[in-house]
């Protein structure tokens, strides 16, 4: 390794090792990032996973938080590329009866997709929406110092509770139970476990605000704004480059590590505590997930008209479906009826497939590490919404989570959350730290999605890493 040292060093070039590298250099240092595989981009990437001309994402599709991400709002990224596209809806979950609820802009049109729950639905969520934008700065934030104590408090009166405890305290039908069990069910946890209801009234009322976007391209177009611009201010990326020991990495003032906690345990383990050591070997995963990317000869044949207009897709029915598959995945076992998140972007962004093709994404939650093949079960539940799919698939790109970790390390069992959102994990990620991005070694840092404020497409866990180390050199 060269003997050139440079400001600071990150390793992992995906959306939070990348936000970290710019946080410093718009400071004025320069540093070097090096990425173990061949591309860029970590869990946001694209690429040709079908047939040629068929664009897929190969992790995240789907981009509340990147369209509310306060760094990524503060980057002039438009200029290198970036794009998002605002779909008609963010969300549709049809229902056997051939019907939907769809999550829109209107929180009215919204409530009037849940029948008799309406009047509910807007008294559960229309008092944070004119508080979007203080809300979002403390949930992605630090976990340490709210900016907006009291906003926060106020939401979490009502979120920090089950997904289960909310749905049955707010609504009484079918329709609006099923329509939040599909949105609390992006946390990866059992739906009766605090504090799932979080992630679905922050998904729900980012829907209402700033929508679920999909960026023009694909997601590679995300990592490859924040690289392109990342050069402007005299950072470097190398590709191609493992680190796994310290005689990979190159001097440097300062290291961050944009991977999994044990990572950084391997290349330090003959210099960091044995107490800290233990800590992030014990750090826990979530359950993994099985994707499936289609190519496809035309739309996705829907027998509810809405789902048309949502980019985001839930197939699951009614809450106890739902809590059933989630609850499985946890238990180490899995169903033939998972609740499956689809996304089909190609509606909306026509360059992501030839002319009058489509593309669409799929998974469901499996045991961490499962082996077992999901393809028939969510082609299934794919299906029962939309008879006919099968006749429209052109060809299929399958991925298990030991095929995704083998892709993107970071991916421990096919966990895409960064490491299990429970409770303990909210707040102590990965450990108990007044500044949970320092470690015990001075000027090494982890700045991955295994620190608050967790997984999403959004660069604040590198922002917040790079403040860290900032704020202990002045």
């Amino acid at each position: 390794m060269t003997s050139v040292e440079h400001d600071a060093v990150v390793v992992g070039a995906g959306p939070n090792g990348l936000a970290a590298a710019i946080t410093l250099a718009k400071k004025g240092l320069k540093p070097i990032v090096l990425e173990g595989t061949t591309a860029i981009g970590g869990g946001a990437r694209s690429s040709e996973l079908t047939l040629p001309g068929f664009i897929h994402d190969t992790g995240s599709a789907i981009h509340p938080l990147g369209l509310a991400s306060p760094f990524f709002l503060s980057l002039p990224l438009s200029q290198f590329g970036l794009e998002w596209v605002k779909t008609p809806a963010a969300l549709a979950h049809p229902f056997d009866d051939g019907s939907a609820a769809v999550l829109e802009s209107s929180i009215e049109a919204t409530a009037e997709s849940l029948g008799g729950d309406a009047n509910s639905y807007v008294k559960l969520i229309e008092p944070y929406i004119g508080y979007w934008d203080e809300l979002v700065i403390d949930l992605l934030g630090t976990r340490r110092f709210p900016r907006h104590p009291l906003t926060l408090a106020i939401f979490g009166l009502r979120a920090f509770y089950s997904a289960r405890s909310v749905a049955e305290s707010f609504f009484r039908e079918y329709r609006a139970r099923g329509f939040f069990a599909g949105l609390a069910a992006h946390s990866a946890l059992p739906l009766n476990a605090v504090p799932s209801a979080v992630f679905g009234l922050a998904l729900c009322i980012a829907g209402h605000t700033v929508g679920w976007p999909v960026p023009r391209r694909g997601a590679g177009s995300i990592t490859g704004a924040l690289a392109e611009y990342l050069q402007t201010l005299g950072g470097k990326i190398v590709t191609g480059q493992f680190v796994k020991s310290k005689a990979d990495l190159p001097k440097s003032k300062a290291i961050f590590f944009d991977t999994f906690p044990t990572a950084l345990v391997e290349v330090y383990k003959d210099t960091l505590p044995a107490k800290y050591q233990k800590k992030l070997r014990n750090y826990k995963y979530g359950p993994g997930i099985f994707k499936i990317d289609w190519a496809l000869s035309a739309p996705i044949p829907w027998s509810a008209r809405e789902c048309a207009k949502a980019g985001t897709v839930h197939l699951g029915g009614t809450f106890d479906e739902v809590a059933e598959s989630e609850l499985a995945a946890w238990k180490g076992q899995v169903t033939d009826k998972p609740f499956v998140i689809l996304a089909q972007p190609s509606l909306f962004d026509p360059s992501r497939a030839p002319k009058g093709k489509h593309t669409a994404w799929a998974y469901c939650h499996v045991p961490n590490g499962c082996s077992e093949d999901m393809t028939k079960s969510i082609e299934a539940q794919v299906e029962r919404f939309a008879p006919g799919f099968r006749d429209v698939i052109l060809a299929r790109h399958t991925s298990t989570p030991a095929a995704l970790q083998a892709e993107n390390p970071n991916l421990v069992g096919g966990d895409i959350t960064g490491g299990a959102q429970s409770l303990k994990q909210i707040f102590c990620r990965p450990t108990c730290s007044l500044s949970p991005y320092s470690t015990p070694l001075k000027g090494v840092f982890i700045c991955s999605s295994s620190t608050p404020p967790g997984a999403g497409v959004h660069g604040m866990c590198g922002y917040h890493a790079a403040n860290a180390y900032l704020n202990s050199i002045k």
